[in-house]
């Protein structure tokens, strides 16, 4: 893996590009990584995949917790590891531990010996030689060393003891990994700022080639956030990518640019789909038909509609007007209203092919503001159109 920043905004924003071995083409950052399970989107089929974005979606996040279940590790390794397996030869994939949706960090029973996570497959204590063993099977491009998450309730004592961990395992799945894929540190700490701290300067000292930033997500307010990112990234290496779980909203996307964050690992795009929602904010926040907010307009909130409402029952309109992704150029909201009213399954992988276009639109938008030295008032400007339009919605509730 090869990684180079292009372009900074006046703040810590900025715009780069990464190389994977096995894809010919870069891959611009800020960028979001796309969730999967067992390495493939979940209502996505691989024949479709070709019809998102080419490249910015060829990064494919995968938890090695979730082979856990089924096929053993050397039946994977045998098979010649994900790539070959999955059939996915031109997709880069990141193997995170955490996914937030079906394996979960469960602080309380994390000891010494490995880390603790709520899975499928009930409660299980992995430990870095276990972990290893899956990396080695799996080959993926990038890969996340094991790390005690805790969430920001959790005593100093408790905070001090994740990082420790946190350091230990990354020492030992140095020790361990197989040769290639870029190997990426875990820096945990909790809401603590002195531990984030102290975890990303003993991280910055090891040979590895980018960072994970963990424990996101798990209690933190938005408001304390902005100080947490700041002190880990200004003590990194700027010339190395940073990777981090658990900011899925798109305020929270550009919170995480804001600080220097390249790499998103979000299931945003999956809990919408699975909800039946279709994203429609538009990229720079600001709705130019807000003034013509009407109470009919039951099932959005201007950041999404609600494809399952009864509105949408004969609207013969596309999600989105001017849209590219497969779903608006074909089908419309009462179509995907009727599939998802006879739990037809394919309303899910209409739904997810519009999020997912839509979003990496998003991170477009993010990446040209930065290359134009605008990043700033774009950010400003977003958060200030989602202000207004959470403002009329509740005048007209």
């Amino acid at each position: 893996m090869k990684f180079a920043v292009k372009a900074w905004s006046n703040g810590s924003a900025r715009a780069g590009v990464v190389q994977l071995g096995n894809f010919p083409h870069p891959i611009e950052t800020p960028c979001l990584l796309l969730s999967t399970r067992k390495g493939l989107p979940f209502f996505i089929s691989p024949d479709l995949l070709p019809s998102l974005p080419s490249p910015d979606s060829h990064l494919l996040q995968v938890c090695p917790l979730h082979f856990l279940e089924g096929l053993s590790p050397k039946t994977i390794s045998n098979s010649g590891g994900l790539h070959q397996m999955l059939g996915l030869h031109d997709y880069g994939l990141a193997a995170v531990t955490r996914d937030s949706i079906q394996c979960l960090p469960e602080y309380n029973s994390t000891n010494k010996v490995g880390a603790s996570f709520e899975t499928p497959c009930g409660r299980l204590l992995i430990k870095p030689v276990e972990y290893m063993e899956l990396i080695s099977s799996m080959r993926p491009n990038i890969w996340a060393t094991l790390a005690d998450e805790v969430p920001t309730w959790v005593s100093d004592k408790r905070n001090r003891t994740s990082v420790d961990r946190t350091v230990r395992w990354l020492d030992d799945c140095i020790a361990l990994s197989p040769a290639g894929g870029a190997v990426f540190g875990a820096i945990v700490g909790g809401s603590n700022v002195e531990e984030r701290r102290r975890c990303a300067q003993e991280v910055a000292k090891r040979n590895v080639s980018g960072y994970w930033i963990g424990g996101f997500g798990l209690g933190e307010s938005r408001d304390e956030r902005p100080a947490l990112l700041n002190t880990i990234t200004d003590i990194l290496p700027e010339e190395k990518p940073r990777l981090i779980c658990g900011l899925g909203l798109p305020e929270e996307v550009l919170q995480g640019v804001a600080s220097g964050i390249d790499l998103f690992d979000s299931v945003y795009i999956y809990h919408l789909t699975l909800g039946g929602f279709a994203l429609t904010f538009p990229f720079n926040g600001v709705d130019e038909n807000e003034s013509n907010f009407q109470l009919s307009d039951i099932g959005s909130d201007r950041t999404k509609i609600n494809l399952r409402a009864t509105v949408y029952r004969k609207d013969t309109s596309p999600i989105v007007e001017g849209c590219s992704c497969y779903t608006c150029q074909n089908h419309t909201k009462a179509y995907i209203n009727h599939l998802l009213n006879v739990h037809e399954m394919l309303a899910q992988t209409l739904i997810e092919i519009h999020n997912t276009h839509h979003y990496l639109g998003f991170f477009r938008a993010i990446r040209e503001a930065i290359k134009t030295g605008n990043f700033e008032q774009f950010h400003q400007q977003f958060i200030e159109g989602r202000r207004n339009c959470v403002a009329v919605a509740a005048v007209h509730a």
